[in-house]
């Protein structure tokens, strides 16, 4: 069966993952999620990816979970309704947790709706990028499920604020990409035949430091949403300096810079 998931590299370094669904606005089914978490488990270990850019075929990005059927009676079956349910569930909330934790950064070129499990897997990247015609809802509390789903509890407060967050998953409501700007979801918000252009022009940003430090600021930059003081953060940070100062690509970063050159990095 054809994955449900395409796989590009449009510049070098670069990875587009393309969630591929388009008739049924992507939204996630056993196979599409199998194959994302096959995607991401190759390239969490490929040292030649440094970036991931996110988005979906067709007119959407991710309109969240097929309420017509995630496509796994047999686990229902095997496992009775509870406990395969709750297999299930944690299948799905484990992209997120792959997301995060991926040593490439994320980048989500949201190119049409993102709802439900959908958002989650916008909330989880490190950058959001939005085509003008994106919309949004937090979606599972509106099917009759709790808004606190698939990482978004977490998540989305740290993005937006607590205040937006509670508003939006209270009551379910679609919002459009100014509002997602204005709030926070995302950093900007373009034409969306531009979409691709801008997110491989963010990606390339990345690129031009060097693999390690980007790496170890992602890790960095998340932990210290969950430390509770300055003096630890501090204590993390002198950790990385101590860390990235010792690699060879330090040196080399420098004299790039100095030189105005492009860098070239051998992520040691």
């Amino acid at each position: 069966m054809p994955s449900l998931v395409q796989v590009t590299t449009p510049l070098p370094g670069i990875t587009v993952l393309t969630l591929d669904r388009p008739d049924a606005l992507n939204t996630l089914n056993v196979n599409l999620v199998t194959d994302l978490h096959a995607e991401l488990d190759r390239i969490a270990t490929d040292r030649s990816v440094r970036v991931v850019v996110l988005t979906g075929a067709g007119r959407a990005f991710c309109a969240g979970l097929d309420l017509n059927g995630y496509g796994d009676p047999e686990r229902i079956e095997q496992m009775g309704f509870t406990l395969g349910t709750l297999d299930r569930q944690r299948e799905i909330a484990g992209l997120v947790e792959k997301l995060h934790t991926l040593p490439q950064p994320v980048i989500s070129a949201v190119n049409g709706p993102a709802a439900g499990g959908g958002l989650a897997l916008v909330l989880a990247s490190d950058i959001r990028i939005a085509a003008e015609s994106s919309v949004y809802a937090v979606a599972f509390i509106r099917a009759g499920f709790s808004a606190c789903d698939i990482g978004t509890s977490w998540l989305l407060p740290r993005i937006v604020g607590a205040g937006n967050a509670h508003e939006l998953m209270l009551t379910g409501r679609k919002f459009d990409a100014a509002e997602a700007l204005r709030i926070g979801l995302v950093t900007r918000v373009v034409p969306g035949e531009e979409l691709m252009d801008v997110a491989l022009a963010k990606a390339l940003e990345i690129c031009k430091n060097p693999p390690a430090s980007v790496a170890l600021t992602k890790q960095g930059m998340w932990l210290a949403l969950e430390m509770p003081s300055l003096r630890a953060g501090i204590e993390m940070e002198n950790r990385q300096q101590v860390i990235t100062a010792m690699t060879e690509d330090q040196p080399e970063a420098t004299a790039a810079f100095l030189e105005k050159r492009d860098p070239d990095y051998k992520h040691r």
